[in-house]
């Protein structure tokens, strides 16, 4: 029985454990659908996770992924088959009453980072800084600082919606969530996140919508840190992407020397890597990129519209302990949010103006699978050694 290309079964019906049902007849066969597949609400209970709303989600494919409402939504742990994919940090999905916004010189930030998907804005990303704030029109607010990635991550969300949504026979696992940034004279931003899975599938699409409830117009930049680790990341792992040219490198890659496309195994005292890469977007208007285990057993793509995040970072924490990788793309270049206001390159959402984002994050299984998707982005563009 073959897949289509978002991991699931093709041909009407769901896919469990190797029969090809309709929705009717799998009901004539279980009493619950989350027998097989499904939703389920809980509170993370015990240390610095305590009190954590999360939604773990669940595929007959072996997909499991767990959202953290009280995390702005975003994405904690993800496994496929029993084997982890987003990247661990040791953090622990930190209560957001914990979050040190300016300690730490704007960089404790990296005390919450940890999970598949931790998203910056949605005034700011990219390391902290002092701009102007003069736009509210309050006297005592001249500026704004900043620590590094923004204030989104340690807002928590508004459960909107959690359930299995039937569309032309066959089920998908719907969760939609808002996060509201607001301060009285100052921004008033809303994201809205849709996440869904299909119930047989190996694929986790969400959609963002970021609009502007103030009045004033406000400064809007995001990103996407999707983190993966062990045993997706592992020596020898490859990144694959259709890249021009490296716009900006940090200067450990210079001093370090480590290969941005061939992953070492974990290196103790390891200094992290930024690469920005200029990407070659696909006839489909997507960027493409896929990190894919060194026998092509395993591996993940992600994909996102090119027109709402231009950019792209490779992020590489290869420290024994802290082992992972991570994709990034961004609505800004590397250079940040005073540069951009510098260079006119800055976003500014008026009174009910929105920005929309789509993103798919997919499980490879198998060499042929992996050898087809490296084979697609090598069609769209090759990558530097």
């Amino acid at each position: 029985m073959g897949d289509d290309v978002s991991g699931r079964a093709a041909g009407p019906g769901v896919d469990v454990f190797g029969s090809n049902l309709s929705v009717a007849e799998l009901r004539r066969r279980t009493g619950d659908l989350s027998a097989v597949a499904g939703i389920r609400q809980v509170v993370l209970d015990n240390g610095v996770e305590r009190g954590v709303r999360a939604i773990d989600l669940r595929t007959s494919a072996g997909l499991e992924l767990e959202v953290l409402v009280d995390r702005a939504f975003d994405l904690g742990s993800m496994r496929f088959r029993g084997a982890p994919i987003g990247w661990r940090s040791g953090n622990g999905f930190r209560h957001p009453g914990l979050h040190e916004h300016n300690d730490e010189g704007g960089l404790s930030w990296l005390r919450a980072l940890d999970g598949l998907l931790v998203s910056g804005g949605l005034d700011h990303t990219l390391f902290g800084g002092e701009v102007d704030a003069t736009r509210y029109n309050y006297p005592p607010k001249q500026t704004v600082t900043h620590g590094l990635h923004g204030r989104l991550t340690a807002i928590p969300a508004r459960l909107l919606e959690a359930r299995e949504v039937e569309r032309e026979g066959r089920v998908v696992l719907r969760v939609v969530g808002e996060v509201i940034q607001a301060t009285a004279f100052g921004e008033h931003l809303r994201l809205t996140r849709t996440i869904e899975l299909d119930f047989d599938g190996r694929e986790v699409r969400f959609d963002d919508v970021v609009d502007n409830l103030g009045f004033d117009p406000t400064p809007h930049m995001f990103l996407y840190h999707i983190n993966v680790g062990w045993p997706f990341l592992d020596e020898g792992a490859r990144f694959v992407a259709p890249i021009t040219k490296h716009l900006w490198q940090s200067d450990s890659v210079a001093e370090q020397g480590t290969s941005y496309r061939v992953m070492p195994a974990p290196i103790d005292g390891f200094v992290e890597q930024v690469t920005e890469h200029e990407l070659v977007v696909g006839d489909d208007g997507r960027h493409r990129v896929a990190l894919i285990t060194a026998g092509g057993e395993r591996g993940i793509e992600l994909s996102w519209e090119a027109a709402g995040m231009p950019h792209f970072f490779e992020w590489q924490n290869l420290r024994s302990g802290q082992y992972g990788i991570g994709l990034e793309p961004s609505t800004h270049h590397v250079s940040g949010d005073a540069a951009s206001r510098q260079d006119g390159t800055a976003l500014f959402l008026g009174h009910g103006e929105s920005r929309s984002y789509s993103t798919t994050i997919r499980v490879l299984d198998g060499v042929a699978e992996t050898s087809a998707v490296e084979a697609a982005i090598r069609a769209i563009g090759d990558q530097p050694d």
